[in-house]
Protein backbone atom coordinates (compact mmCIF):
# COMPACT_ATOMS: atom_id res chain seq x y z
CA UNK A 1 0.00 0.00 0.00
CA UNK A 2 1.48 3.34 -1.08
CA UNK A 3 0.95 6.53 0.91
CA UNK A 4 2.61 9.50 -0.77
CA UNK A 5 2.13 13.24 -0.86
CA UNK A 6 3.47 14.82 -4.04
CA UNK A 7 4.26 18.32 -5.20
CA UNK A 8 4.62 17.88 -8.94
CA UNK A 9 7.45 19.52 -10.83
CA UNK A 10 6.28 21.61 -13.77
CA UNK A 11 2.98 22.53 -12.10
CA UNK A 12 2.16 25.74 -10.25
CA UNK A 13 3.55 25.50 -6.74
CA UNK A 14 0.86 25.19 -4.06
CA UNK A 15 0.11 28.51 -2.36
CA UNK A 16 0.63 26.99 1.07
CA UNK A 17 2.15 23.94 2.71
CA UNK A 18 0.13 21.16 1.08
CA UNK A 19 0.70 18.73 -1.82
CA UNK A 20 -0.90 18.69 -5.25
CA UNK A 21 -1.93 15.11 -4.57
CA UNK A 22 -1.91 12.56 -1.77
CA UNK A 23 -2.35 8.84 -2.18
CA UNK A 24 -3.61 6.56 0.55
CA UNK A 25 -3.60 3.01 -0.72
CA UNK A 26 -5.53 3.06 -3.98
CA UNK A 27 -7.23 6.39 -3.19
CA UNK A 28 -5.84 9.51 -4.85
CA UNK A 29 -6.83 12.89 -3.37
CA UNK A 30 -6.26 15.98 -5.54
CA UNK A 31 -5.99 19.37 -3.82
CA UNK A 32 -7.96 22.31 -5.17
CA UNK A 33 -6.58 22.99 -8.65
CA UNK A 34 -6.86 26.14 -10.76
CA UNK A 35 -5.77 27.35 -14.20
CA UNK A 36 -2.51 28.76 -12.78
CA UNK A 37 0.62 27.79 -14.70
CA UNK A 38 4.05 26.98 -13.23
CA UNK A 39 5.22 30.54 -14.07
CA UNK A 40 2.26 31.98 -12.10
CA UNK A 41 0.41 33.14 -15.20
CA UNK A 42 -3.16 31.97 -15.72
CA UNK A 43 -4.85 30.32 -18.67
CA UNK A 44 -8.14 31.94 -19.56
CA UNK A 45 -6.98 35.45 -18.60
CA UNK A 46 -6.31 38.28 -21.03
CA UNK A 47 -5.28 41.73 -19.83
CA UNK A 48 -5.08 44.39 -22.55
CA UNK A 49 -2.74 47.39 -22.71
CA UNK A 50 -5.20 49.50 -20.71
CA UNK A 51 -5.44 46.89 -17.94
CA UNK A 52 -8.91 45.67 -18.91
CA UNK A 53 -9.21 42.03 -17.88
CA UNK A 54 -11.13 39.40 -19.82
CA UNK A 55 -11.68 36.10 -17.99
CA UNK A 56 -12.76 33.02 -19.98
CA UNK A 57 -14.56 30.31 -17.98
CA UNK A 58 -14.28 27.79 -20.81
CA UNK A 59 -10.52 28.15 -21.15
CA UNK A 60 -10.04 28.16 -17.37
CA UNK A 61 -12.20 25.04 -16.95
CA UNK A 62 -10.27 23.24 -19.69
CA UNK A 63 -6.95 24.22 -18.03
CA UNK A 64 -8.12 23.03 -14.60
CA UNK A 65 -9.24 19.63 -15.91
CA UNK A 66 -5.99 19.25 -17.87
CA UNK A 67 -4.00 20.13 -14.73
CA UNK A 68 -5.97 17.52 -12.77
CA UNK A 69 -5.29 14.97 -15.53
CA UNK A 70 -1.54 15.65 -15.22
CA UNK A 71 -1.64 15.50 -11.41
CA UNK A 72 -3.54 12.21 -11.46
CA UNK A 73 -1.05 10.87 -13.99
CA UNK A 74 1.83 11.59 -11.62
CA UNK A 75 0.02 9.46 -9.02
CA UNK A 76 -0.65 6.55 -11.37
CA UNK A 77 -4.25 7.38 -12.24
CA UNK A 78 -6.15 9.20 -14.97
CA UNK A 79 -9.31 11.22 -15.49
CA UNK A 80 -11.17 7.95 -16.10
CA UNK A 81 -10.35 7.02 -12.48
CA UNK A 82 -11.76 10.23 -11.00
CA UNK A 83 -14.61 9.20 -8.69
CA UNK A 84 -15.76 12.54 -7.29
CA UNK A 85 -15.15 16.23 -7.98
CA UNK A 86 -16.10 19.34 -6.07
CA UNK A 87 -16.15 22.42 -8.30
CA UNK A 88 -16.03 25.98 -7.01
CA UNK A 89 -17.27 28.79 -9.26
CA UNK A 90 -16.99 32.46 -8.35
CA UNK A 91 -20.08 33.23 -10.44
CA UNK A 92 -22.92 30.83 -11.22
CA UNK A 93 -23.49 32.77 -14.44
CA UNK A 94 -20.45 30.80 -15.65
CA UNK A 95 -22.21 27.46 -14.99
CA UNK A 96 -23.21 26.97 -18.64
CA UNK A 97 -19.71 27.49 -20.05
CA UNK A 98 -18.23 25.36 -17.28
CA UNK A 99 -20.71 22.54 -18.01
CA UNK A 100 -20.00 22.75 -21.73
CA UNK A 101 -16.27 22.12 -21.21
CA UNK A 102 -16.89 19.51 -18.48
CA UNK A 103 -18.84 17.57 -21.12
CA UNK A 104 -15.77 17.52 -23.39
CA UNK A 105 -14.02 15.35 -20.79
CA UNK A 106 -16.81 13.47 -18.99
CA UNK A 107 -20.23 11.98 -19.57
CA UNK A 108 -22.77 10.39 -17.22
CA UNK A 109 -20.34 7.53 -16.51
CA UNK A 110 -17.77 9.99 -15.17
CA UNK A 111 -17.21 11.22 -11.63
CA UNK A 112 -19.95 12.38 -9.31
CA UNK A 113 -19.87 16.14 -9.01
CA UNK A 114 -20.91 18.95 -6.75
CA UNK A 115 -20.71 22.54 -7.98
CA UNK A 116 -20.99 25.45 -5.59
CA UNK A 117 -20.59 29.21 -5.81
CA UNK A 118 -17.96 30.81 -3.60
CA UNK A 119 -17.34 34.44 -2.75
CA UNK A 120 -13.78 34.40 -4.09
CA UNK A 121 -10.76 32.22 -4.84
CA UNK A 122 -7.09 32.88 -3.94
CA UNK A 123 -6.50 35.21 -6.93
CA UNK A 124 -8.91 37.69 -8.55
CA UNK A 125 -8.27 36.19 -12.02
CA UNK A 126 -9.58 32.79 -10.97
CA UNK A 127 -13.14 31.87 -11.90
CA UNK A 128 -12.93 28.17 -10.99
CA UNK A 129 -11.16 25.66 -8.79
CA UNK A 130 -11.74 21.90 -8.66
CA UNK A 131 -10.71 19.27 -6.12
CA UNK A 132 -11.43 15.59 -6.30
CA UNK A 133 -10.50 12.05 -5.57
CA UNK A 134 -9.83 9.04 -7.72
CA UNK A 135 -9.31 5.33 -7.26
CA UNK A 136 -6.03 4.19 -8.74
CA UNK A 137 -6.42 1.20 -11.09
CA UNK A 138 -4.91 -2.10 -9.93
Amino acid sequence: MMNDALVIEGKAAPRGRFPHVKTVGDLVFVSGTSSRNADNTFRGVNVDALGVTDLDIREQTRAVIENIRDILGAAGAGLEDLAQATCYLVNMNDFGGFNEVWGEFFDESGPTRTTVAVHQLPHPHLLIEIQGFAVRPR
